[in-house]
């Protein structure tokens, strides 16, 4: 693959493509005009203190959890921990409580991302260390080891959730898949991390026993394609994996033997490195999330750039990242069908006269209903596409999130520039609700209304990092 990384900052941030594979036929390129059909309205929104540097979300019931982006510094040590959100009340969110030291907000990690093993009533924080930068994060310069640390949120534990283990793997991850047994829910889990500087590029755990401190890794994964996975999803019943090859591209695994519970299973490639889905362009490929029902076949991948901070090192800056749709029917060549842009990916806004945009308008994280595909996109706020036709993606809705009037801490890659809207995490469907957070301005509740708006509506629990709540159902469609 022709791509390259810089040392250190390939382990930090996911670098800019410099060639691609060509492609049979060119994708259908299809830019959000702003005719969309529907809309986003604002049902609830908390500040988060004011603090600036949220990170990940999680929900379970009455309660939000949001992770901090930076690290716990003698500056900021009350505040950068994960906050307890109590969202009993979708139109009044309120911060209840902070997870801090000694388990979070730590000097030297960031609580980068989370999940909920709902059965379980377990809060998974995945702690970094090694990819708390100082440019990136506002980190300190201290060196901590990267852990997943457990809480009990069951009943009361849900305002105040209750340390139960933590887990130090033998590789260091940066993104992770929460997979529950679907015939096993209760009792059989499993956390499919990307690796980019270990041995492997991912790693299984086995997190069935995590309220007894067991975590047992039982598959690991390579390629012989150039350096490492950013991300990865996988089908609902787990037998298929999606992955986000950063310098390799986007290619399919088979991850059958890991769900079924085989001894020593192996995760096999389907897409030969040769064969793997390729790009030009300003971004890196970020995440993955599959399309269900009768576009099955189908996954729709997301991009990422940073803003001008990182321009001189060559990982950043207009036209950043969008979001493209992938035909997986034949795994062994994945094909690329369309894209999906906002006008502010366009190489004409990149020549704009001053002031020279500087935010980033990048695509980030998916979460997919049976239609729509809510796309969290840097500046460009929450995108909601309509992925009906997967070969023709159409704007359905956008929110654009009105920047609090001062943070305690911006993000210095990602607010720093004039945009000051940094839509991150991956969304979250409650009860019909859509849940997102933004790095500097805080949580959003939000309802939909439009195109395919019952599959929302209807909708108990849904996110793009897990196969949790509808994700089952959806992929038996």
């Amino acid at each position: 693959m022709k791509r390259f990384f810089l040392g250190l900052l390939a382990l930090l941030l996911v670098a800019a493509p410099l060639g691609a594979s060509a492609q049979e036929d060119g994708p259908n390129v299809v830019v959000a005009d702003g005719n969309h059909k529907g809309s986003l309205e604002l049902v609830g929104h908390s500040s988060l203190n004011d603090r600036g540097m949220n990170a990940a979300l999680a929900v379970h019931k009455n309660y939000a959890y949001v992770g901090s982006r930076t690290d716990g510094k003698a500056e900021n040590a009350n505040g950068a921990g994960v906050l307890v959100v109590d969202v009993s009340d979708p139109s009044k969110p309120e911060v209840v409580h902070e997870i801090g030291l000694p388990h979070e907000g730590n000097e030297g990690e960031t609580s980068r991302e989370m999940r909920v093993w709902r059965e379980q009533e377990l809060l998974i924080v995945m702690n970094l260390g090694s990819n708390c930068a100082a440019y990136l994060h506002g980190c300190s310069p201290r060196t901590v080891e990267d852990n997943y640390r457990f809480y009990d949120i069951s009943g009361k534990n849900g305002a105040q959730p209750k340390f139960v283990a933590e887990y130090k793997p033998s590789m260091d991850p940066h993104e992770f898949y929460l997979w529950v047994d679907p015939k096993k829910p209760k009792s059989r889990a499993l956390m499919i991390q990307s690796t980019p500087s270990g041995a492997a590029r991912m790693l299984v755990t086995d997190i069935s026993r995590a309220r007894q401190k067991k975590f047992p890794e039982i598959a690991t994964w390579s390629s012989t394609a150039e350096a490492y996975v950013h991300s990865m999803a996988l089908t609902p019943d787990g037998k298929t994996a999606y992955l986000a090859h950063n310098e390799g591209g986007f290619m399919v695994a088979d991850t059958s033997e890991v769900v079924a519970g085989k001894a020593k299973p192996e995760i096999r490639t389907i897409t030969p490195p040769a064969n793997a889905a390729d790009w030009d362009g300003p971004g890196a490929l970020h995440s993955v999330a599959p399309l269900f029902g009768k576009n099955k076949n189908f996954v729709l991948t997301t991009d990422e750039a940073y803003g001008e901070l990182l321009r001189a090192l060559g990982s950043g800056g207009c036209p950043w990242g969008w979001s493209r749709l992938i035909d997986v029917s034949n795994p062994v060549k994945p094909k690329i069908v369309s894209e999906y842009k906002l006008p502010q990916n366009e190489q004409d806004f990149c020549t704009t006269d001053a002031p020279r945009p500087s935010s980033s308008y990048s695509a980030h994280n998916p979460t997919l209903t049976e239609h729509l595909a809510f796309i969290s996109w840097h500046s460009g706020g929450l995108q909601v596409v309509d992925v009906s036709n997967p070969r023709k993606p159409k704007q359905a809705a956008e929110f654009l999130p009105e920047p609090i009037l001062f943070a305690l801490q911006e993000d210095p890659a990602l607010s720093a520039g004039q945009d000051k809207v940094v839509t991150w995490s991956f969304p979250v469907i409650q009860d019909g609700l859509i849940y997102v957070a933004d790095v500097r301005n805080g949580l959003y509740i939000l309802k939909y209304k439009g195109p395919f708006d019952k599959e929302v509506t209807k909708t108990k629990f849904l996110e793009g990092n897990s196969n949790i709540g509808d994700a089952v159902k959806l992929g038996r469609l």
